[in-house]
């Protein structure tokens, strides 16, 4: 799985999709986007319309819930609908992944993961497969989620912490849905690798807007992430600027970009692209079970 996203990426960074931004409808309680692309080398299309409600653990729901619709690119006929709720959290998680494999200057590495839901679960699975985990801190709001996040990978050393002890580590992963940053400049240290994964709307933010200004920040698609991803707000607010990313993760995978000493921070934004979508929608389609609509 991590191979297909990071081959996606390239494709990205050697500017061989189409994907336009992502479009939000809002409700009171959360929204969905709509999220088109066009991969030619892989002969795939298709669009996720995907649902993020941060209320709907209280009612036994997941947060994020997605549905995908795959078209023939010659002529637009329909080739499957799948359930992408859990191919969602797996592409994301390997998305992080990709980007810690390429930018941790370190490749046996302590993990911080702020936050307790799906995705920081997937999160961690996923970069199990490209570093050599010795230990992991989980911080939630609620002690117990992270205690029991933590007894599912034992085998890393896992335990519940404190917010400012998690950011004691060579990366960093943060998950939450949190409008405030709650990450603290002081607390993150020289060489530290932060996947910054929850800030994927406008107005969200985890990180004090500090640790952008003295990091070296790639996000997953420029547009994007200036609309909605974790620099979104800084730059909004006029503490950070545009011109102040360093470039994409596309561009780190083909070699054009990339950390440029062991000391230095790096962010990596992700906001979650359509074309993962696709790729992780190809790998689930390979063996499947189907049920034969026939269109038309």
């Amino acid at each position: 799985m991590n191979r297909a996203i990071e081959a996606v990426f390239r494709e990205h960074g050697e500017g061989g999709v189409q994907m336009p931004p992502k479009v939000y409808i809002t409700f009171p309680t959360g929204d969905f986007r709509t999220m088109p692309a066009f991969l030619p080398a892989m002969d795939i299309a298709g669009v996720k319309i995907v649902n993020v409600h941060p209320g709907n653990r209280e009612h036994g729901l997941p947060t994020v819930m997605a549905l995908t619709i795959l078209i023939d690119p010659e002529s637009g006929v329909p080739r499957a609908v799948l359930n992408a709720t859990s191919l969602t959290d797996m592409r994301t998680g390997a998305a992080g992944a990709v980007a810690a494999k390429f930018l941790s200057p370190k490749r046996e590495v302590t993990v911080g993961v702020i936050g307790s839901g799906r995705q920081a679960e997937a999160q961690v699975r996923a970069l199990a497969e490209e570093l050599r985990i010795t230990r992991i801190r989980f911080w939630s709001r609620e002690e117990k989620n992270a205690e029991v996040l933590a007894s599912r990978f034992r085998e890393f050393d896992a335990s519940a912490s404190g917010l400012e002890r998690a950011c004691d580590a060579d990366v960093v992963i943060t998950t939450t849905p949190s409008r405030e940053p709650l990450v603290q400049d002081g607390w993150i240290h020289a060489g530290t690798h932060i996947n910054a994964i929850g800030a994927d709307a406008p107005g969200k933010e985890e990180l004090d807007p500090r640790i952008l200004l003295r990091a070296r920040v790639f996000v997953d698609d420029m547009a994007q992430a200036v609309h909605s991803g974790e620099v979104n707000v800084p730059i909004a607010r006029g503490l950070f600027s545009p011109d102040q990313i360093a470039g994409t993760l596309g561009e780190v995978v083909t070699g054009r970009k990339r950390r440029e000493r062991k000391e230095e921070i790096t962010v990596f934004d992700s906001t979650g692209l359509a074309i993962q979508d696709l790729a992780i929608a190809r790998l689930a389609l390979e063996g499947a079970e189907w049920i034969e609509l026939p269109f038309p």
